[in-house]
């Protein structure tokens, strides 16, 4: 089996015995291991466009997912660089990028903390992704309809060092405080306020393009899940004051009359008050996590939901 060379498309293309190997593994691991989630390394999928292989293992895989779970489908198939028609019937994932905005499919950022493998320079310079970042990032990619894929590389010996133990407890425990600004969410109406929505040439969506963000005590996210609205502060208010302009009396995107706040992992009740400036909040003199934190609103009546 062996790459050839085609000069006209500039580009190696493999031959036959290259492509119906690749076939023949990839679909005996789907007959064998019966994943839910695949992730295809590609642009659309392997070997587009040259093959058609790659369609004929999508269709294979739903196919014998929908068999194996009574003719629903529970798979996944992600892929890289997708058109908006291709975003229809496949995941689009977004190697170490953002959204810019509210997608109307969900979507995928994949990252990593350090290298994609292990690399033992990162660690000894302290390299390693922050806490703070990885949170700001995934609380930004929630509030836009997409999830995070987050890898950890491990040594030689399938172990992680130092570093990335403390890092994962640093998420742990945000995590555990927060969670439920996470999972089982959906966007809201806007996905942020705050400087990081203006829109910037360097923020758009794309691969590559995670670091560009940066974000103040101003800046906001948005996720809801049935009727309460989550507001995660992407920083603390120097003043001690949440401003949520979204949620102001007089707004079109309101959220309708607020009947309680609170202030995830805290143990006293916030004061607040709603006026034509937006929801405003006074916060604790004492911090309840690190790195972002959680306003639960809920409405004075469900009903009235917008």
């Amino acid at each position: 089996m062996i790459w050839e060379w085609d000069a006209s498309k500039g580009s190696s293309v493999p031959d036959q015995a290259y492509i119906d190997k690749f076939y023949n593994r990839t679909i005996d691991l789907i007959d064998q291991y019966q994943p839910d989630l695949i992730y295809f390394d590609d642009t659309v999928l392997p070997l587009y466009p040259i093959s058609d292989v790659g369609l004929k293992i999508a269709s294979h895989f739903y196919n014998a997912n929908m068999q194996q779970h009574g003719g629903n489908l529970q798979a996944v198939l992600f892929g890289k660089i997708l058109d908006a028609q291709q975003r229809k019937c496949m995941v689009w994932d977004i190697e170490r990028g953002l959204a810019d905005g509210i997608q109307p499919q969900h979507w995928q950022t994949d990252t990593c903390i350090g290298n994609w493998h292990y690399d033992r320079r990162i660690f000894d310079r302290h390299g390693y992704k922050s806490a703070e970042l990885v949170i700001h990032m995934l609380s930004d990619i929630v509030s836009k309809n997409g999830n995070l894929m987050l890898s950890i590389p491990v040594r030689s010996d399938g172990t992680i060092d130092d570093q990335e133990v403390k890092f994962l407890e640093e998420l742990a425990a945000w995590m555990d405080v927060n969670k439920e600004a996470i999972f089982g969410t959906k966007p809201w109406k806007v996905y942020g306020e705050g400087p990081s929505t203006v829109p910037d040439e360097k923020k758009k969506s794309g691969n590559f393009n995670e670091g560009n963000q940066k974000y103040t005590g101003e800046d906001l996210r948005f996720t809801l899940k049935g009727e309460t609205l989550y507001v995660i502060l992407m920083g603390w208010p120097e003043d001690g004051k949440a401003v949520v302009k979204s949620l102001n009396s007089s707004d079109p995107q309101q959220f309708g009359k607020i009947g309680q706040v609170r202030l995830l992992g805290a143990n006293d009740a916030v004061s607040f008050r709603q006026t034509s400036d937006g929801l405003i909040v006074d916060l604790p003199a004492r911090k309840p996590c690190e790195h972002a934190y959680v306003l639960k609103v809920d409405r004075s009546d469900p009903k009235s939901a917008r």
